[in-house]
């Protein structure tokens, strides 16, 4: 009995062993999604009221584990018997991404919703408002999505070779870190003022060094949100663009003697605006049928 327990725990260390230099592996591989998508719902997750900020990064994060617990199971099943499945779905995943980002540029220069501002969230009612946030929670959640499928598809192509019980413990935890990791920082980047704040009044003395770092992260958050707005764009058009020359062999022997960062952002970018033109014609036919 002592030699079986010998051998179970020598099988166990063999097995974490493998575990954490697979993990270490998968996690390199998806180090730069895991930016991406943390520069993507960091955007999607500001711009509420501030009692209101964390409550809707809840529900994002509440949202993205119900992700990875569909997507985990799907991603073994398909993987072993219809691998082909996964790339259909990625590119279409693509094709979503490419078509936020690209959104998002065409509202920056031809703006149809003028209150967005969390300035403006005052004007609006407290109706208006709940549809705003579920809005918004709701194209938090697909998009998150879409980028765990994504993320967990890279992390399992680097442990195909092993065994299933590596694979799956490995791509768990790869999927653990993408939600936990990336909207803890989330959360920690949007209440960075209140954080603030709470430093500036930490004492009565006037200018002192806790009012002094309290101001500048207040002052920073809004220049922090921009900044990761325009990132999250870049990313939403990188991941799609990667994607889609990763994937599709006419645009994997595109422009291939360009760095492959420029060429997938144009890719993304063209691929994005030709999906925004298609859904909007078909938004504006439907809309005319409606009207007749």
């Amino acid at each position: 009995m002592a030699s079986g327990l010998i051998a179970l725990l020598d099988d166990v260390a063999t097995l974490m062993d493998d575990v954490s230099v697979m993990s270490k592996v998968a996690a390199k591989k998806t180090a730069g999604l895991l930016g991406d998508d943390l520069a993507v719902n960091a955007e999607k997750a500001s711009g509420f009221v501030a009692d209101r900020e964390l409550p809707v990064l809840w529900a994002i994060t509440k949202g993205s584990l119900l992700n990875k617990l569909i997507i985990l199971p799907l991603a073994f099943v398909l993987s072993a018997f219809v691998p082909s499945v996964i790339t259909m779905l990625l590119i279409l995943g693509g094709f979503y991404l490419a078509y936020e980002g690209a959104e998002k540029i065409y509202e920056y220069f031809f703006p149809h919703t003028p209150l967005k501002q969390k300035d403006h969230l005052i004007e609006l009612s407290e109706e208006q408002l709940k549809k705003l946030e579920k809005k918004k929670i709701k194209s938090a959640i697909l998009t998150d999505f879409i980028l765990s499928v994504e993320i967990i598809i890279i992390a399992l192509g680097t442990v195909t070779e092993s065994d299933l019980t590596t694979q799956i413990i490995v791509v768990s935890v790869i999927a653990l870190v993408a939600t936990v990791g990336v909207y803890g920082l989330v959360a920690l980047i949007v209440r960075m003022d209140e954080f603030g704040l709470s430093l500036v009044n930490l004492n009565e003395q006037d200018d002192s060094f806790s009012d002094k770092v309290g101001r500048f992260l207040i002052n920073a958050l809004p220049m922090v949100i921009k900044g990761l707005t325009i990132v999250g764009t870049i990313a939403l058009l990188l991941v799609s663009g990667g994607i889609f020359s990763h994937n599709i062999d006419f645009f994997h022997h595109l422009l291939e003697s360009w760095p492959a960062i420029l060429r997938d952002m144009l890719i993304g970018l063209v691929m994005g605006f030709i999906t925004l033109f298609v859904i909007s014609g078909v938004k504006k036919l439907f809309g005319k049928k409606k009207a007749a």
